[in-house]
């Protein structure tokens, strides 16, 4: 990847993934170019990232933002038939080498990229919010995508610091979300049901999995508690886990007076207009640079 260095990545849609995007490039080195069909909208973000505006142009024009990229990531937002036009429209405009990637979170590739007529280039590149600072990126295939698209991605991901994992074909929510999902779910029915409060639920996660979750995943975690390996601790504590799994409810519809009850626990302890939001998710991102560089 080093021979790379310095080439330019287009970055298709300003907003706060678009921009994010871009610092992460831009930190490794490489010439970024944000495209955004909203007049006004790319400058605009250049204003947020501007102590990095050497090697960042804004363009309203998609052919001129497409010149020279070796590698394309699209921020539009999550619309299918926006992400689709999206891609129509810039792979009119590049040769058949440029990598054509999305930032989507759930969309399948397969969906994603239906009118593209080369899908061998094609990938997700699925991000953590915010990516700066939470290095995963989920790398997802089209069931066409050439095993050197995904190397280049993996490459480059690599190359400006990210962590990037490669999923082996397309499922809906990849692996982030579903896991994510899982959790949200059970958190949801176990305060719906009266067993723990809200604030509770989000400490077992902050105070508790959370802590050793940061640095090692829940198969390294099996693996370690027990004696003798991960062998050890299905012998032990798989019919228990199957128990437990079988007491989970039906996945919960997130309205109704459940969600009326959950939302008032969480705004008495965080409102929910913009200033408490805003305050909030800046302590977040304080918190993850410092857990960030921690783990550097």
């Amino acid at each position: 990847m080093s021979s790379l260095k310095g080439k330019i990545i287009t970055v298709v849609g300003s907003g706060l993934i678009g921009r994010s995007w871009a610092m992460v490039f831009l930190s490794g080195g490489y010439e970024v170019k944000i495209y955004d069909n909203k007049a006004g909208q790319a400058s605009a973000a250049i204003a947020e990232i501007k102590s990095q505006l050497s090697l960042l142009s804004s363009h309203e024009d998609l052919q001129q933002a497409l010149e020279g990229a070796f590698f394309v990531q699209e921020c539009v937002f999550e619309d299918l038939e926006a992400k689709q036009t999206a891609f129509q429209d810039v792979e009119n405009l590049v040769t058949e080498n440029v990598i054509l990637s999305s930032s989507t979170s759930c969309l399948m590739p397969s969906n994603v990229f239906s009118r593209i007529q080369n899908q061998t280039r094609c990938i997700i590149s699925h991000p953590v919010n915010p990516p700066y600072y939470v290095r995963l990126v989920e790398l997802v295939p089209h069931p066409k995508t050439l095993d050197t698209v995904m190397d280049v991605t993996y490459s480059l991901m690599t190359d400006v610091g990210q962590a990037p994992v490669r999923l082996r074909k397309e499922i809906d929510g990849f692996a982030l979300n579903r896991v994510q999902y899982a959790i949200i779910a059970e958190s949801w029915r176990l305060v719906q049901d009266g067993v723990i409060s809200v604030k509770d639920i989000d400490l077992v996660m902050s105070e508790g999995l959370g802590m050793r979750y940061a640095f090692i995943g829940p198969i390294e975690t099996m693996h370690l508690n027990a004696p003798e390996g991960i062998e050890d601790y299905v012998q032990r504590y798989s019919e228990g886990i199957k128990r437990v799994l079988n007491t989970f409810g039906p996945v919960p519809e997130f309205s109704g007076e459940a969600a009326a009850r959950i939302t008032k626990e969480i705004c008495e302890l965080i409102p929910g207009d913009q200033e408490h939001l805003t305050a909030r998710r800046e302590r977040r991102d304080q918190l993850l640079m410092g857990l960030a560089k921690l783990k550097k």
